[in-house]
């Protein structure tokens, strides 16, 4: 099969084209034809050496495609059946073995290359929502990088809730996505940022703030939650999150700071397959609007990358393979 393999950590110029053995899928594993795969920044990660990894590596947690075979314990999962995962391995290639336990059915309605790209997003947003925080109907959140991936979902989700949703973005074109998935206010990165956030919200600051861009923005989520709120830290895009004095949060209003992992929260497969079922049925009746924003050949996961890292992208990212 063809792959790209990660020989050595690094930019993505370290993503190469290969030619791999086929996967053989264990006694509770099935084996998969990709017919998408979900680029996030957790891949690019493991690719600079961020999270620990050991090369050569197949890169690749999410994807979709068709089950083409199934080892001999797995059960209610059939050759044909449509599947998607986002904690698997491996995932940047034509054939995939993931863990029957760990793929989620894909409904009528929604296709693969939707599916491939935005289970591991629509997952990030459940939790984020109903897992890591707990805002209320009616109360005010921060949500940084409204346009992207997990923004655009997180918005969506959060105003189906009856959440008041605050954005920032960096151009008029992510404004204008970022609006259109439901955000009540969208505003700019900058110095200003604070004040604008403080008069939305009367001077109160907002109840929860979402910062998946973490080391440019953790100063200003401080400063934008109000009293007794929580940032929940769940990416870093420009950086990991400098180490800073705790009793701050103290001083800044009795605040919390969480720093999320998704892992934790569908660990178990009952709650794996509730939230994605949650999140699926918004998506088939039209509360979620999943957009696809960019396709790339498989061959061309380098460029990918390049396109995530720079926040040229907007929504979900998936690599197709030929």
């Amino acid at each position: 099969m063809r792959a790209i393999q990660v020989t050595r950590h690094g930019g993505p110029d370290v993503l190469l084209e290969t030619t791999a053995d086929d996967p053989v899928p264990g006694a509770d594993e099935v084996l998969v034809r990709t017919t998408a795969v979900g680029v996030n920044f957790i891949d690019t990660y493991f690719r600079r050496g961020l999270y620990p990894s050991s090369t050569p590596y197949i890169p690749g947690s999410e994807g979709a495609g068709v089950v083409v075979a199934t080892g001999d314990a797995v059960e209610g999962v059939a050759v044909g059946d449509r599947v998607c995962w986002c904690d698997g391995s491996a995932g940047y290639a034509e054939l995939v073995a993931v863990r029957a336990a760990r793929v989620v059915p894909i409904p009528d309605g929604v296709d693969d290359a939707a599916a491939g790209s935005t289970l591991l997003r629509g997952l990030t947003a459940h939790y984020l929502l109903d897992g890591s925080a707990h805002p209320r109907s009616g109360e005010t959140v921060l949500i940084h990088a409204g346009a992207g991936g997990v923004g655009l979902v997180l918005t969506q989700l959060a105003k189906q809730r009856g959440l008041t949703v605050i954005t920032t973005v960096s151009s008029d074109a992510k404004e204008a996505l970022s609006r259109a998935a439901g955000a009540d206010h969208v505003l700019r990165y900058g110095d200003r940022l604070v004040e604008e956030v403080r008069g939305i919200t009367g001077g109160a600051g907002v109840r929860v703030t979402y910062d998946g861009v973490g080391a440019d923005t953790f100063e200003q989520s401080l400063a934008a939650t109000g009293i007794r709120g929580t940032i929940v830290v769940f990416g870093a895009a420009s950086g990991p999150v400098p180490p800073f004095d705790l009793q701050r949060l103290n001083g800044a209003g009795s605040l919390s700071v969480t720093r999320p992992t998704l892992a934790h929260f569908i660990a178990d497969t009952d709650e794996l397959r509730w939230r994605a079922g949650e999140f699926f049925d918004a998506v088939v009746a039209g509360v979620v609007d999943v957009r696809v924003g960019q396709r790339y050949r498989l061959a061309d996961a380098a460029d990918a990358h390049r396109d995530l890292e720079s926040r040229a992208t907007t929504g979900s990212t998936v690599l197709i393979p030929d």
